[in-house]
């Protein structure tokens, strides 16, 4: 390792109890999608306090930027800042004070470490040492869509506020790996996510008496079978595809047969084609409602795109984290709206290990991190930075 590594790696160092203040504080104050009003305002307040950025707020709904602007390429950087509907059961001293909200996702640590980077940003800035122009983007909304299906991102991006990036970059808890590992992926890297509302439409009756009916739960059975046989019959073994069912519901009581089923589920890939294609398979094993003498609907909402890595950005964190141990594999087939980040711009993000001896998953009610990653994070990003300025003058 470099003195120039050794360098970022103190200063970032020197940040540690400011992002892990930083991040406590926004872990107890979560906030679900569309409603980050207290924590949005408390970042723009803390970015505003470094003098140096031109900042911008209510980008795209509750999203702030914060730009430095000079001559040269332009690059961003994105952090997320919403929580879940969970109630937390960490018995942190820091916990939740919003009963029923969690940040359950690391997206307290995703802000502190933006913040961190903030910091040494600004004073890079102030010494006339940025050759070029850096947009922090502090997003809201990635975990959940509004009533058009769009996510804090496509409404940061439609806002026509931010700038024309030439590349753009985000990180991601990794409670798998532990700290000083990170996991990066070129080309897809997660799935796009579609969700699904399929009705089964039959005749319902007296469950005495299902001659007279045309059931339509009998009919679910049949769909719901070969709904489950698509994934390893319509997708090449080579490839990554999936139909889920997340929820089934027909019915009020134990004596009378329904009229319709309503099944709820997702369908997720990696690759454009196969989405289409698993999309087509759905609606096939619906029609068999027909063949029974019910009908069917098929309720479609496109989620996110699978999220592409542009191989040139990953080259650029690559050499940022050559300090750590980096995992080349793909991210899982679970979703994340910086995709339409990376669809719009060349980007990359990557995974940051951050996990404890007894790590709980992303998403659950006992999640945490080992708070020492996040300055790893932090020297990460500010390292990805200057390379990228510095290859690309």
């Amino acid at each position: 390792m470099n003195d120039q590594y050794l360098d970022v790696l103190e200063r970032a160092r020197n940040l540690h109890d400011q992002v892990v203040s930083w991040r406590r504080y926004l872990h107890q104050i979560p906030e679900l999608s569309f409603n980050e009003r207290k924590t949005s305002a408390y970042i723009s307040q803390e970015i505003k306090s470094n003098d140096v950025f031109q900042v911008q707020e209510g980008v795209g709904g509750y999203g702030v930027t914060a730009t430095l602007e000079n001559p040269g390429p332009i690059i961003g950087i994105r952090a997320d800042m919403d929580a879940l509907p969970i109630i937390e059961e960490t018995n942190l001293s820091f916990s939740s004070k919003h009963r029923g909200m969690m940040h359950a996702c690391g997206h307290d640590a995703h802000s502190a470490i933006l913040l961190g980077v903030a910091s040494l940003l600004a004073e890079d800035h102030a010494k006339g040492q940025l050759k070029g122009t850096v947009q922090l983007l502090f997003q809201p909304a990635e975990e959940a869509a509004d009533s058009e299906g769009k996510t804090g991102a496509v409404h940061m991006l439609e806002s026509n506020q931010l700038a024309s990036f030439d590349a753009i970059l985000a990180l991601h808890m990794c409670p798998w790996k532990k700290i000083g590992e990170i996991v990066i992926h070129n080309g897809p890297s997660m799935a796009n996510n579609d969700s699904f509302h399929l009705i089964i439409q039959g005749r319902g009756g007296h469950a005495g008496y299902p001659h007279q009916t045309n059931d339509p739960i009998w009919i679910a059975t049949q769909v719901l079978q070969v709904l489950y046989s698509v994934g390893g019959r319509a997708v090449n073994p080579l490839d990554v595809g999936t139909i889920s069912i997340g929820h089934v519901a027909a019915g009020h009581t134990n004596n009378v047969i329904p009229d319709a089923v309503h099944i709820h589920g997702t369908v997720r890939s990696y690759r454009p084609e196969v989405r289409e294609n698993l999309k087509k398979k759905l609606h096939q094993a619906a029609s068999m409602a027909n063949n029974f003498g019910g009908s069917y609907q098929v309720n479609m909402t496109e989620g996110e795109p699978a999220l592409f890595n542009h191989p040139k950005v990953n080259e650029i964190i690559k050499k940022a984290a050559s300090h750590v141990t980096i995992h080349d594999e793909p991210f899982g087939m679970g979703s994340e709206d910086f995709s339409h980040f990376t669809a719009a711009y060349p980007g990359a993000m990557f995974f940051l290990g951050c996990g404890t001896d007894d790590a709980a998953s992303l998403h659950q009610s006992n999640f945490d991190i080992d708070e020492a990653c996040m300055v790893e994070g932090v020297a990460i990003l500010y390292r990805a930075v200057h390379l990228f300025l510095q290859e690309n003058q």
